[in-house]
Order: structure tokens, then sequence, then C-alpha cells
């Protein structure tokens, strides 16, 4: 390493955390520190807790050129090499629990709960479910038309994979974006989010320690002002021969624009707006233990977060008390609001809010404060809590043009909307130009099928939460959130290109 002060060698031991320390790039499995690097800040303190490697385009070129290098010899690795290299990396990302949720914790802000009882803990589910499905990849010995001929279908690497990465919970989608481009055969370059380095960093030390050749999976982060030429860059580039990305809609739609130009297939998994709706026959505390959960894990900031709870008119006013009774159970004085990722997200948020308060929307449960028209409808929070909060908010009386109805919130905000029938709330959830996750609570489960295939998303859960990711299910939605799946063997199949080859018997 170039700095002192680097992170390198932390990994093995107790988690550090210095203004001073240096988050570096990783080509070719070697870590460097850059030309140049850019601060990292603390949501849970407002301060730098550390700074990170910028790269450079050229950089990105240098790290596509070590992953194409090593693609020749990784390609022809057995497939029960590549399996017990995976296998080693969950042992390792396992025992590392604490630590590694401590870094997400220092980066985002994420809750224990979130860090160390669901991020990383999925992070090893989905690595060691890939893993176990590496031997399984197989072609096919159809019987072709013409006498004397016979042929063969066969399942092959692609090449370089080039995967874009959120920060929201780093370790799932970094294993994801990896694991799966390495299992089918590719090696990759994982571009990270500026606002999650060191998890990234972290995630990629698990694999080399398990014995991941060099060159196999880099890892870089850049400042945000350069990162399209980062990324431009690598897309370009012709040995990278597919993307995938995790993230905003918004983002995903430049990503793909780019691919395009680049005749580059693309994996999309994108923002969501989704909906959970409350049957007139739902179990009441099922359905609110759900949604609270849906809405507020990992201060809402998670792709299938619960955004909107449609409720049948019959039983709104029970479960509207319900959900307050359950809210105020929940409260303590003594705990802080949860914790955003920056102060552009809270501002962002909390304007939704004064907009729809504004329009006739009412609190159903939060607080909130007028002090001016700028402010009007922002959170009230004590100005002596360090860190980027915003305590839980869930608004009633919303209409379908406001855009705490239509847009991403990424926060601890919910909106309620109440429906005279099950087909109200479908056309309405399905009004959204996203298609992610959906939930529905009823009783009647042949009742909540029949809406479940009504519903445009890629995922509908009947009688449990919007939030469902798991390695045995694939993963990804529909409409403005996105195209293909990760996980299972369809994930695994994302990054295999298929191969016919015929001959004369």
């Amino acid at each position: 390493m170039a700095s002192t002060d680097s992170v390198s060698g932390s990994a093995n031991g107790s988690f550090s955390s210095s203004p001073t320390t240096v988050v570096p790039l990783i080509i070719n499995g070697k870590e460097e520190t850059g030309t140049s690097t850019f601060d990292v800040v603390s949501p849970y303190t407002g301060e730098k807790c550390w700074t990170a490697a910028s790269a450079t385009p050229e950089d990105a070129i240098r790290a596509v050129e070590a992953a194409e290098a090593a693609f020749e010899s990784w390609s022809q690795t057995k497939p029960t090499v590549r399996r017990d290299i995976l296998l080693r990396a969950a042992d390792i990302l396992e025992s590392r629990l604490e630590e590694y949720a401590q870094i997400m914790r220092t980066e985002m802000g994420a809750d224990k709960a979130a860090s160390q009882g669901f991020v990383v803990p999925l992070g090893v589910r989905l690595l060691r479910d890939m893993a176990g499905r590496i031997t399984s990849i197989c072609g096919s010995v159809p019987v072709v038309e013409q006498e004397g001929q016979s042929g063969m279908v066969l399942k092959e690497p692609m090449g370089v994979i080039l995967g874009i990465v959120p920060w929201n919970a780093p370790y799932a989608f970094g294993v994801r974006a990896a694991a799966c481009a390495l299992a089918a055969g590719n090696t990759t370059i994982i571009k990270s989010s500026e606002l999650s380095p060191r998890c990234y960093w972290a995630m990629a030390r698990a694999f080399e320690d398990a014995g991941l050749p060099p060159g196999c999976l880099n890892v870089l982060t850049t400042r945000t002002e350069d990162a399209p030429a980062v990324v431009n860059a690598m897309i370009e580039h012709p040995a990278v021969r597919k993307v995938n990305f995790t993230g905003s809609t918004a983002v995903g739609r430049k990503i793909a624009a780019a691919c395009g130009q680049n005749l580059k297939p693309c994996l999309m998994e994108l923002g969501g707006k989704n909906s959970a709706i409350v049957c007139a026959d739902a179990n009441l505390e099922t359905a609110v233990r759900a949604v609270l959960a849906g809405a507020f894990a990992n201060s809402g900031q998670i792709c299938m977060s619960t955004d909107r709870i449609l409720v049948h008119s019959s039983i709104a006013p029970a479960f509207i008390e319900a959900l307050k009774r359950a809210l105020d159970a929940k409260s303590d004085p003594s705990t802080p609001p949860p914790t955003l990722v920056s102060m552009a997200s809270k501002a962002r948020v909390e304007a939704m809010i004064s907009s729809a308060l504004s329009s006739g929307a009412e609190l159903i449960h939060g607080t909130c404060t007028t002090t001016d028209s700028t402010s009007a409808g922002a959170v009230d929070e004590s100005s002596s809590i360090p860190g980027i909060r915003m305590a839980p908010v869930i608004l009633g009386r919303v209409k379908e043009d406001m855009k705490v109805w239509q847009d991403e919130a990424f926060a601890s905000l919910a909106a309620c909307m109440i429906v005279d029938s099950d087909e109200e709330a479908v056309r309405i959830a399905n009004s959204t130009g996203y298609g992610l996750s959906a939930a529905i609570f009823t009783e009647d489960l042949r009742k909540g099928f029949a809406l479940a295939k009504k519903i445009q998303s890629g995922a509908v859960h009947i009688n449990s939460m919007t939030v469902h990711d798991e390695p045995v299910l694939p993963h990804g939605g529909v409409k403005n959130s996105g195209w293909g799946r990760f996980n299972t063997e369809q994930g695994l199949n994302e990054f295999l290109v298929t191969k016919n080859v015929t001959w004369m018997d």
C-alpha cells in the first residue's frame, strides 16, 4: 500500500476508524490509494469517518484490462474449484460479521438490526447458494432435424462483467453482483457507491482471502462528479461484455442508454414504489406488523420498502387505530430517530411531506413544524442529536397526484389511502410506473392468489411485508423497476452465453 493509514489488513483484526484512513481501490489484486481522494461522511455524526481513493478513467481501463487478462484462466477453472473459493469467502464474511456490520453502520447509518441482522447475513446466504449452483451449469443435447447430424447446446461464461452497486445494502448487493459473475466463470469489476466504499473493499477482501486469483474481482470507487466518465470508460471498453446495475431509476436510464449505444446487454434492478393492499378480511395484527416493518426497516432505505398502504374502507378506521397503537408502543423518547444517508436525501423527503400536507394530506403519525413556507411539514427533531435524523412519518388523505404517492421516498415515510374495493386497490397499485414488490393481506388465500396475478410487480407477498429477498427466489422488477433477475438459476443464467455446436456424424 502507498499509505500507512490505509485499511489494508484491518479485515483480520478489530474495526478501527480514523479520518486519516484511506480506503483503497483494488486492481489486479493490489490495493492502490490512487492520485486523489474524497471524504466519506458518516450520517451518524455528520463528520468525516475516513477518505477513499477516487478512480480515474485510466484506473478504470486498467481494471478492465486486469479482468480481461484473468478471464482466460478463471473461465477454465473447474467448477468445484470455483465453488470452494466462494464457500470459503462466505465463511470469511460470516466470521467478520460484527466488524463488517460496524463499517456499514458508520458509512451509511444503518442500525444494528439492518446491518448485523439482515444485510451481512443475507450476503453470506447469497454467496453460499450461488456457490452451490456452480456444478449444475450444463448444456443440453437436443435431437436435430437432419439425418447424420448431431448437436449440443453449451453454456459458457461471457467475459468481463461490470457491476455497478448502491450504498444501502452493500454486502448483499456486492456479493450478488460479484458472485453471480464469478460463479459463471466470468471476471468482474465492481464500481461501488461513493457513500459506502469501505463496505465494498471489505467484501472484496473476503474473496481475496478465500483464494480468488488476482484480477478476477476488481473494486473501484470515485467522486460523484467523476463517476460518468469512469463508468462510460468501462462500458465502452470492448472487453466488457455485460453490465449489471442496482440503483435508482434515474441513473439506470443513463446506464441503459450507454449500454444501448455500445450494444452491451444489461441487467437492471431499479427503484420501487411498493404497495401493500389491506383487504377487508385481513388480519389486522399481521397487516400492521408487516406494514410497519416494511416501511421502516433500514430507515426505509430499501428499494422494496412499503411506500403505499391501500386499506379497504370497511376496516380503515380499525386499521389506522391499530397502526397508531403499534407505533405508540414502539415509541421511545430515549431512542434517536432513524438515520438517513445524507442531508440531500432528508431535504428531498421533507419537501415531499411539506407538499403533501399543504395539498390536504394529514399526519397519521409523526410530527411536523410550520415555521415558514419553506419548512412546513419538515420533521420535528431535537437539534442536540448528532447526525442526519428523521423520525418516522405516516400520512393519510393522500391523493394519487401527490409526489409522496408517486415518487420513491427512500426514508421512514409511508402514505395511506382508503379504497372501496379490491379492484380499486389493484388499479391504484398498478398506476405507478414502478413494479418491484407488493404485499396483499387477506385471510382468503384463493383471493390473495387472484389479486397477485393482477398486480404488475416482480414479486407479490401474501400476508408478509414487501421487503423480501432471499437466495432461492429470483429478484427483480418490471416497468421502471428494471428487467432481468438476480439470484437462483435465473440469476446465474444472466451471466452465461448460450452456444450451439453441430457436427456431421
